[in-house]
């Protein structure tokens, strides 16, 4: 029922996202973002506008790049040129991509134009941090176009020029409107590993995706780790070699839980509501996903997504520093039981990890608190979870009784047949009196359940 309620409150923040400004220019944007990232569209909403109007290109604008990155059909020296000139090409208010892209995807390159319109729109200072870090992200993309990740420098150099430093980028943004400190411009290192956390995270989930596809595949998994489990990156595909899969897997999961501590510490310096969750519903989905691809077949047979209900539940319900720790703590808890020391290699460093992780909980709790705190899951989490749990039960059992007594109201008349009196043998003004109560009621409750 939790999910269920869930879902119907992220379908009303998706249709509030899908309410655009009159603005043409803006309107193309936000409609744009929502097609290509309906999920960032909703989080994006809760945001000051002015910043929103800054993310919205941001992403847009990298969104762009990336798109000019994964066309495997774009001849190699024409991409090459296309991703060092991007950044120069945001400041025309004509400029536009032809035969790139699919989908959504192509239509967002055919009408670049308003995205550029957009750009040129903002403050200069938001400007600055865009075209900076588009800058530096085409050049790193072009640098491993060539070439193959072999090593786990090389696959932390390449997280960070398509991710990292969006994590970089968006601090600055921050800081440049004035609702986080001035260290937020300046907190690159925090900031990549927010970014390298999400990145690898998709990198683990989209394996099959990304080998299977047409006309080339573009893989980013280390050679440094698939080559201890493999002679080759597709033969994991292959259900013969599942536990050798299973076990590189794991590896790489291990990898990407490296950095969840710092972005825990990032994220705790976050002193703004919606800036908090604007980065947090994220990166509790990245590890809400490694939690459910570790020691998991099914990454090698298609894309392991979050179940929607749950999806729904981390937009709707992440909203304080505590439920993020609680997130972590859990999820790395669950990690930590899905270890099998006596199959898996890497079992001992995953396991020391999800400790790590743990213990970054308690610490930051404890900071925060200010004074002894008790452990994460036990005391007083546990109570504020227990809490939570049964006051929804209080308000899910007030909302059946509603039902029950609409069904009731409604349908009184065959209640008086069944007792052998005239279907409208009552007061007719009190019969309407009553099934106005009861609707009041079903609303009331239904508002209180999605309410937060």
């Amino acid at each position: 029922p939790e999910e269920a309620f869930a879902l119907g409150k992220m379908y009303l923040a998706a249709r509030e996202a899908k309410r655009l400004p009159s603005n043409p220019t803006w309107s193309f944007c936000y409609d744009m973002l929502n097609r290509v990232s309906r999920s960032f569209a909703i989080v994006i909403q809760q945001l000051p506008v002015e910043l929103r109007n800054a993310i919205c290109v941001f992403y847009l604008v990298l969104r762009g790049l990336d798109t000019v990155e994964d066309d495997m059909a774009l001849d190699v020296h024409e991409k090459l040129e296309m991703l060092d000139d991007f950044a120069e090409n945001i400041y025309k208010r004509d400029f536009t991509v032809e035969n790139c892209g699919e989908g959504n995807y192509k239509t967002l390159m055919l009408e670049f134009n308003k995205v550029t319109e957009a750009f040129l729109s903002l403050d200069e200072v938001y400007q600055k941090v865009i075209y900076d870090i588009t800058k530096r992200m085409g050049l790193g993309m072009a640098e491993f176009i060539p070439k193959e990740v072999k090593t786990t420098e090389e696959y932390d150099l390449y997280c960070h020029y398509v991710a990292g430093l969006v994590g970089i980028g968006l601090s600055q943004l921050f800081a440049a409107c004035e609702l986080e400190d001035r260290k937020f411009a300046s907190m690159d290192e925090l900031a990549n590993d927010m970014g390298l956390f999400l990145q690898k995270t998709n990198i683990i989930r989209d394996y099959l995706e990304d080998i299977e596809e047409e006309p080339a595949p573009r893989m980013f998994w280390p050679k440094e780790i698939w080559g201890l489990y493999g002679e080759k990156l597709d033969d994991f595909k292959a259900p013969e070699n599942r536990a050798e899969a299973l076990q590189c897997l794991n590896h790489m999961i291990t990898n990407a839980l490296s950095h969840a501590t710092e972005s825990l510490e990032y994220m705790s310096q976050l002193e703004h509501k919606w800036i908090f969750r604007f980065c947090a519903i994220p990166q509790v989905m990245a590890i809400a996903t490694l939690a459910l691809c570790y020691n998991n077949g099914k990454v090698f047979e298609g894309v392991v997504k979050i179940r929607r209900g749950k999806t729904a539940k981390i937009l709707t319900s992440l909203n304080s520093f505590e439920d993020l720790l609680l997130a972590f703590y859990n999820y790395a808890g669950d990690i930590a039981a899905s270890v099998q020391p006596t199959i898996d290699p890497n079992a001992k460093n995953t396991l020391q990890i999800c400790k790590d992780i743990q213990d970054k909980c308690q610490a930051l709790a404890k900071h925060r608190a200010g004074k002894k705190a008790a452990p994460l899951g036990l005391g007083n989490f546990s109570a504020q979870l227990e809490s939570s749990s049964s006051t929804f039960a209080s308000r899910f059992a007030l909302f059946m009784l509603a039902i029950g007594y609409a069904t009731y109201v409604f349908g009184i008349g065959g209640v008086r047949e069944s007792l052998g009196v005239a279907a409208n043998a009552g007061d007719p003004t009190l019969d309407l009196i009553q099934q106005i109560i009861a609707v009041l009621c079903l609303v009331g409750m239904s508002v209180i359940l999605v309410m937060e």
